[in-house]
């Protein structure tokens, strides 16, 4: 299995300067094998013997700073370009390859560990051409995990992160699920879910509350005059701003996650499209905000480890629209509908409630099935 641990760097001025150099090369590369691949296959489309793709260290030759970084942020960048090629042909709604930019795209790169040249020793990690960089560690990494490679990245705000890549061995057992402990989860735009329980997870909107902020320091921001150092602070200032309600919203889900994996054996879904419903539905900001789509992404991993299982309903299920009680469907019901009368039983129905008991008797119905 493979595991990644993220921690927080702090590298001095020449480590600083040299991550600027690295991020500088490996967006260079890539952008100038992107171009010549495009020239080479214009030329020599019909002709597959010629048809000779270009490698990093083809351009060290002409570009002679190539050699002050690392080698193998480069070939991890030729990789990236390979791997983008993949998923556009495997899927042309992915888009094609584009060029990297400066100032639109992350500054990051990836290393491998080749003869421990990637190891932690006390509060510092050594890295490839950079010596012993002083690192956050909060946790521990177990001793029988494999350091396979690591991904420095910049944030916006000016802040440096390792993401550290491990291999280890681990038999996972599937649990045997007991039908009276599953759980079923409707999302709730407001609340992030409601569950079969009745129980809301109360999500506490960090966006929404961080919004009079923003606006101030995006106000100021936008007065600023271009490529002034003054815009350049106050860019950093807003960029603390949305880090800072990230880390919140990935610590709540985070824990909520947790809570939930361990006290059940398994948890049902709709399989929902996210990105479609922020740009139809006019609820772009809300979506955003509870970040539905990573508490998923939580969820799955840490039910897999400990082999639990998450099941996703067909999101064209009427887990709204049907009466829990007498499976009877409102095909009148409204999004603005937050609770109804059935016409068949009389039961006074609260929308979301309803959903997630829906949603756990369908899941349980796919899992006995």
């Amino acid at each position: 299995m493979n595991k990644a641990y993220n921690f927080r760097l702090y590298p001095n001025q020449e480590q600083k300067i040299l991550f600027a150099k690295t991020f500088g090369c490996v967006r260079f590369v890539y952008n100038k094998m992107l171009a010549e691949r495009k020239e080479i296959y214009e030329e020599y489309k019909d002709n597959k013997e010629k048809l000779k793709l270009p490698t990093p260290a083809k351009y060290k030759q002409e570009f002679e700073w190539l050699k002050e970084v690392d080698s193998l942020a480069l070939a991890n960048a030729q990789m990236n370009l390979q791997t983008a090629y993949n998923n556009f042909f495997r899927d042309k709604n992915v888009g094609f390859p584009k060029f990297k930019a400066k100032h639109r795209d992350k500054d990051s790169y990836t290393t491998n560990n080749v003869n421990n040249s990637i190891r932690i020793e006390g509060n510092k990690i050594k890295l490839p051409k950079l010596g012993f960089v002083t690192l956050k560690q909060h946790r521990q990494i177990p001793n029988n995990q494999i350091i396979k490679s690591c991904t420095i990245s910049k944030s916006p705000s000016g802040q440096y992160y390792i993401s550290i890549l491990v291999e280890f061995e681990q038999e996972i057992k599937n649990k045997q699920i007991n039908f009276d402990n599953i759980l079923g989860l409707d999302m709730d735009m407001k609340n992030l879910y409601t569950d079969s329980q009745g129980v809301r997870a109360e999500y506490p909107r960090f966006y929404r509350r961080m919004l009079d902020k923003l606006k101030k320091e995006q106000r100021k921001l936008s007065k600023c005059q271009k490529g002034s150092n003054n815009r350049n602070k106050q860019r950093q200032k807003v960029a603390k701003l949305h880090q800072k309600v990230a880390n919140q919203r990935k610590d709540f889900l985070h824990q909520t996650s947790r809570k939930l994996v361990n006290q059940y054996d398994a948890i049902i879904i709709e399989d929902l499209n996210m990105k479609a419903m922020s740009q139809t539905l006019h609820l772009g900001k809300s979506v955003s905000d509870n970040g539905w789509g990573m508490f998923t992404a939580f969820l799955k991993y840490k039910l897999d480890n400990e082999g639990k299982k998450l099941v996703k309903i067909d999101k064209w299920f009427p887990s709204s629209k049907k009466c829990n009680e007498c499976g009877e469907i409102n095909h009148e019901l409204q999004l603005s509908d937050r609770e109804w009368v059935c016409k068949e039983c009389g039961c006074v129905i609260d929308r979301d409630y309803n959903a997630a008991k829906n949603i756990r008797d369908e899941g349980i119905r796919l899992l006995t099935a």
